[in-house]
């Protein structure tokens, strides 16, 4: 069964070639809420998490707001096994899949087609899938003959599609995204939804950041407000937007 449970975690940063930097460390503590510190060998480090305890079970659609660098991105990376805890205890149950970065693995000097299966591989979608969903997956682009040339020649548009496309083809017990995907024009983005939203009904558990009160309330059931890095609240989706966006 799918659980994510985090004891205490905390994320130190380390910043180096820092010291003697006194009025722009100085500045960096006001903007960063004051988590930037030594340590005890004298290393500057920033605290993205700060001591978070979290129990997330199957089923549950978590929200994470916060201002910018409160700590949300960490908290994602942290649960999709990037980052490693400083300390604390994070156990991840299940198979975790990101739309945190879709376009990670794009060759531009590869074709379309080419980079459907390097894209598919990092993400460890077998051979035989992309085989059996190619037809659909070039299809959905709508990139026509273009599938077949270099991506450097794809407009930024066209880019997006395609990266979407195959990183969606993933089938994640917990789901980790950081915003909602915009991708193209209003009549592809309305394909684009359908398939999302089919993405998200797979998965077991999903974790969404966003600064959109209507996409929390949308997809939430729950709420983790994240401030300086660390749980100021976890409650209700009406509990925490009817606090937090007003």
């Amino acid at each position: 069964m799918p659980q994510v449970y985090l004891k205490d975690v905390t994320v130190d940063i380390p910043i180096f070639n820092s010291q003697g930097r006194s009025l722009k460390k100085a500045v960096m503590g006001f903007a960063t809420g004051g988590r930037i510190g030594l340590t005890e060998k004298g290393k500057t480090v920033v605290r993205s998490l700060d001591s978070i305890n979290l129990t997330v079970k199957e089923n549950e659609r978590v929200g994470i707001v916060g201002h910018n660098g409160a700590g949300k991105s960490t908290l994602l990376r942290v649960l999709s096994g990037v980052y490693f805890p400083s300390s604390g205890v994070a156990k991840i149950d299940g198979k975790t899949g990101s739309l945190i970065d879709i376009s990670l693995g794009i060759d531009g000097e590869a074709t379309g087609i080419e980079n459907i299966y390097l894209r598919a591989a990092l993400l460890g979608i077998p051979t035989k899938l992309v085989d059996d969903e190619i037809s659909n997956l070039i299809t959905f682009t709508e990139l026509g003959d273009f599938i077949n040339m270099p991506v450097r020649t794809y407009s930024t548009g066209m880019h997006m599609r395609l990266a979407f496309a195959v990183s969606t083809m993933i089938s994640p017990d917990i789901l980790l995204m950081d915003e909602w995907l915009s991708v193209g024009d209003q009549g592809f983005q309305q394909k684009a939804e359908g398939r999302l939203n089919n993405l998200i009904d797979r998965a077991k558990i999903l974790f969404i950041a966003s600064h959109s009160e209507y996409l929390i309330r949308k997809c939430c059931t729950r709420v983790l407000w994240l401030e300086h890095g660390k749980l100021k609240k976890d409650g209700t989706v009406e509990e925490i937007c009817d606090e937090y966006f007003r």
